[in-house]
């Protein structure tokens, strides 16, 4: 069975053979790849509470009777997952009840994938062209070369060999030697995807064969959107024609500064990004600029310079020691939150930031985007409205227009409105949602068809 295809409905936002073979144009929102997984995995944390197979959120799981450590929504779903998970099955009753990392348990999967077949299968990203499983790259060399992942591969190694070897026997043949162990972990970490949910939370991780041909930049062309394991690619600008040397989306996070990007890009990917932003030395200055002293000028400053360069207002070095403390002490309470967002130090860094950051500071934004959600998180709706309509700029101009952050950042400021019976700015800020998320999405997601839609129904609904 062919893993991707070349989405081929009738709909408008879809891209049909014939228009790829003329090259006609593909207009923003067209869905140009929809792709199943190679193989992909379930993070742990959720084994309990979502399907092992699709992946969907379920009340009550059935666990699968032998190894009493997947979990499936039906009966259905754990006859489909049976092919693969018949092999794994042993394994992971045997390491019982020890939680299996989410590494290992991949690397485990593809192996079982590239012993039963898997080594003969395809993507593919347009009629005939198609990626094997080898044709990814491994960076064997790069990895051979990096102590912290040489040390996490070895890690993975002896699990493996807990898990696979026959207990009788003291037999491991079916793990690999280190160099081809080395090898299929390369493909794995440098072309694995997280699988996101509606909420643009990561819940799996998966190997996808034929979009692997797409590369990376800090502009984007395309966005990768998930529904259940099935990935969708949908173009976020009019391009000529397909060209999939010239579609690009973005392997990180965006709301970084060039710096910070590039050495993602390095550690994890092992290649330099050379996109008009990451060499643009404005990008940097503005990612991290100041306020202009003129209270009436709204420039951004950077406070490495004497002055404002547009109002000729002298940059002080009172406020150049300001801004230093208040820089080093939003990085330290973002690095502290990284799992979760406390309201109070997010307002602790907001009044500190008053007056020293600009608006437009990636710290700044970072912070409002942390107040937003652990607003959310404590039913502080009033808050949550104030620190999202100050979000809107700073997302919009680091994740850029299309990205679906920005439109569910729309989304939730529509269904705070209508909870808090603000009907007019709900449509309003729901019909934003709706315009970026069928691009992102397409028309027919489920993030539209059962949770937008019906928002906007009761938001229209309420206003009559």
């Amino acid at each position: 069975m062919l893993q991707a295809v070349v989405a081929m409905e009738s709909l408008p936002t879809s891209l049909t053979t014939k228009e790829s073979k003329e090259c006609l144009t593909i207009k923003r929102g067209t869905r140009i790849l929809s792709e199943k997984p190679f193989a992909y995995v379930l993070k742990s944390q959720y084994r309990l509470e979502r399907c092992d197979n699709c992946l969907e959120a379920v009340q009550k799981v059935r666990k699968c009777s032998n190894c009493r450590y997947v979990s499936y929504c039906n009966r259905t779903c754990q006859q489909q997952a049976w092919p693969l998970h018949k092999h794994e099955c042993p394994f992971l009753k045997r390491v019982q009840p020890r939680i299996v990392p989410d590494a290992a348990r991949m690397l485990c999967r593809l192996i079982l994938r590239l012993e039963h077949g898997g080594d003969l299968e395809r993507g593919y990203y347009t009629e005939h062209g198609s990626r094997k499983f080898r044709d990814l790259m491994s960076h064997y060399a790069e990895i051979k070369n990096d102590p912290k992942r040489r040390e996490h591969l070895e890690s993975l190694h002896a699990v493996l060999t807990d898990m696979i070897s026959d207990s009788n026997s003291g037999s491991s043949s079916i793990v690999p030697n280190i160099t081809e162990l080395m090898s299929i972990y390369g493909r794995l970490i440098t072309n694995g995807f997280n699988i996101l949910d509606a909420e643009m939370n990561s819940i799996a991780t998966a190997i996808y064969l034929g979009v692997s041909i797409t590369d990376h930049s800090c502009q984007p062309n395309a966005v990768a959107t998930f529904e259940g394991n099935e990935l969708h690619v949908h173009v976020i600008e009019d391009l000529p024609c397909l060209d999939w040397s010239k579609i690009y989306i973005s392997y990180i996070d965006l709301l970084n500064t060039p710096e910070q990007r590039r050495a993602d890009l390095r550690e994890h990917y092992y290649f330099l990004c050379v996109c008009s932003k990451c060499i643009d030395p404005q990008e940097m200055h503005e990612m991290t600029a100041a306020v202009c002293p003129n209270a009436s000028c709204d420039a951004s400053v950077n406070i490495e310079l004497a002055k404002c360069q547009q109002c000729d207002a002298s940059v002080t070095p009172q406020l150049r020691t300001a801004y230093n403390d208040i820089m080093a002490f939003t990085q330290s309470s973002l690095d502290s939150m990284k799992e979760v967002a406390y309201l109070d130090v997010c307002n602790v860094c907001l009044e500190k930031q008053r007056g020293v950051l600009h608006p437009l500071n990636v710290w700044h934004v970072k912070t409002l985007d942390a107040a937003f959600e652990a607003a959310i998180n404590v039913g502080k709706w009033t808050d949550a409205l104030a620190f999202g309509q100050q979000l809107l700029p700073g997302f919009g101009k680091y994740h850029g227009a299309w990205n679906p952050l920005v439109g569910l950042l729309y989304m939730k400021l529509g269904k705070i409105q209508l909870y808090e019976r603000n009907y007019k700015l709900a449509v309003h800020h729901l019909q934003e949602a709706q315009c970026i998320l069928s691009v992102t999405h397409g028309h027919d997601h489920r993030l539209l068809v059962d949770q937008l839609r019906p928002l906007m129904l009761q938001a229209r609904h309420e206003m009559t």
